[in-house]
């Protein structure tokens, strides 16, 4: 769900936002790095990354772990190739409301 602006709501959201900021700098980060960093829990994470997987903006791979003795495998998570674009254009369109810009060049008065 992105305007014409670049504004996405899916990314707007504050965890999301910080979600896409930190898979925006990495090829991919291990789940249990991004919840410690974030600060929130297994399910709080788990339920705002079900929606950029659903928007196609994150991926998710497992792989087993050489440092685990159990059958526990680390989830990887990387922004997609749509992913990064909408997060840079939201960034971009948050950049011009900051500056004062309209982002809907129809709503400017005359």
């Amino acid at each position: 769900m992105t305007d014409d602006s670049g504004f996405s709501e899916v990314i707007h959201a504050p965890i999301r936002l910080r979600i896409c900021g930190l898979l925006r700098s990495v090829d991919q980060l291990d789940f249990s790095v991004l919840r410690t960093t974030l600060a929130v829990s297994d399910a709080t994470l788990s339920k705002h990354l079900k929606v950029l997987l659903e928007h196609n903006m994150v991926t998710s791979t497992k792989t087993a772990s050489s440092l685990r003795k159990d059958a526990r495998r680390i989830t990887w998570l990387s922004l997609t190739h749509e992913g990064k674009r909408a997060f840079d254009d939201h960034i971009r369109s948050l950049r011009m409301i900051a500056e004062g810009n309209d982002l809907n060049p129809e709503r400017q008065e005359v």
